[in-house]
């Protein structure tokens, strides 16, 4: 093939990419107003109230489609709004915003689940919230299954440990959560679903991953991932597979027995036991420093790196970038501004999966390090 039809076939990839990001739709509802936001180069079209957050401070949804030639593609957009300085002495996070993004998929496999003050000891002392990310493989069963359930037997797992008036002991109770929904979800044998979730309390953020979705935190300006990515070449779980009695065949990536590209999931029992539910589980003390923290699937991580991630969601968070077809971004909205950021930064350069992105604040903006 001749360079200069190369050059032409790129150039059209790189206008349907555009193309497919400037027709998004977003809409922004609550429980009084309706708002659609048509973008593009084309302007801004507003129905039925004022732009999310502008002049009404109460949280809300975003919904989006995205239509082209290959059919529609849905995202949602979820916050909460940023509470005032009273309220946020006694609240474990400021604001939160989530996207999930078909992406290049054929169909939707991701989930994701926030559960703010989903637990609380001491007569509601010390709360902490919950945030998950969900990517299902062989279909969204696993995933959803998770969504609905996993936070709920975290917690049943927590108060059973709580009987005996100690503290948490965290690696434990994630352990045997994320043993107890594997076991839950053993009868889709060919399906499963990576996870990875934060419990964020006023004093510390726990994360357990099991998989190749990611939890990272900006601590002083520097980006700090909080979880390893489960890849089946990765050294260590390369010999835990083998001494299994599996292999990991580079088959269009490393994967195990050549299928899947994760070597832990909830799920996936036909690859028992090489393909493990067991998490990797960590527990950070949170610091003066803790600006925000993100989690997402492998859709975001495969294209965009820990620290590009971070610095969009600071200019973001700023309010010094925001997307083409949004107009003014109150604070209210900008962890979801974020989020949605990243999801169409993703597809703009290329992911090929779902894609689910989790932002969430953990101090004030005029203190963020620059």
């Amino acid at each position: 093939m001749r360079m200069d039809q190369l050059t032409v076939i790129k150039t059209l990839n790189s206008r349907r990419r555009r193309l497919k990001i400037r027709r998004l739709k977003y809409t922004c509802q609550n429980n009084k107003s309706h708002v659609t936001i048509s973008g593009g180069d084309d302007g801004i079209e507003r129905k039925g109230g004022d732009l999310c957050g502008e002049e009404k401070k109460a949280g809300g949804i975003f919904a989006a489609k995205a239509s082209d030639d290959g059919g529609s593609k849905e995202i949602s957009i979820s916050l909460t709004p940023l509470r005032n300085d009273v309220v946020l002495q006694d609240e474990v996070v400021l604001s939160y915003g989530s996207v999930s993004v078909i992406g290049g998929r054929k169909e939707m496999e991701d989930t994701v689940k926030v559960e703010l003050g989903f637990l609380s000891f001491n007569d509601g002392e010390k709360k902490y919230d919950f945030f998950g990310v969900y990517d299902g493989h062989g279909g969204a069963l696993v995933a959803e299954a998770c969504k609905e359930r996993l936070h709920r037997v975290l917690v049943e797992e927590i108060m059973e440990g709580k009987e005996g008036g100690g503290g948490v002991e965290w690696e434990k109770v994630m352990e045997e959560c994320f043993r107890k929904m594997d076991e839950e979800v053993v009868k889709d044998k060919m399906i499963g679903s990576t996870a990875v979730v934060a419990v964020v309390g006023k004093e510390e953020v726990v994360v357990a991953n099991c998989g190749d979705s990611r939890a990272v935190i900006c601590r002083g300006g520097v980006a700090v991932p909080l979880s390893v990515d489960h890849k089946p070449d990765r050294p260590d779980e390369l010999e835990r597979v083998e001494a299994a009695g599996g292999r990991v065949i580079n088959w269009n990536g490393h994967r195990v027995l050549g299928v899947l590209a994760t070597s832990r999931s909830i799920g996936d029992q036909y690859l028992k036991p090489f393909v493990s539910s067991k998490p990797e589980v960590t527990v950070d003390k949170r610091t003066e420093n803790d600006e925000f923290l993100v989690l997402a699937s492998d859709g975001l991580w495969d294209v965009i790196s820990n620290e590009f991630a971070c610095q969009i969601i600071k200019r973001c968070l700023h309010g010094r970038m925001r997307r083409k077809s949004q107009g003014v971004v109150s604070e209210s909205c900008r962890a979801a501004e974020a989020a949605a950021v990243l999801a169409e930064l993703a597809m703009a350069r290329g992911s090929k999966d779902n894609i689910s992105v989790i932002v969430v604040e953990l101090k004030r903006r005029n203190s963020f390090s620059c």
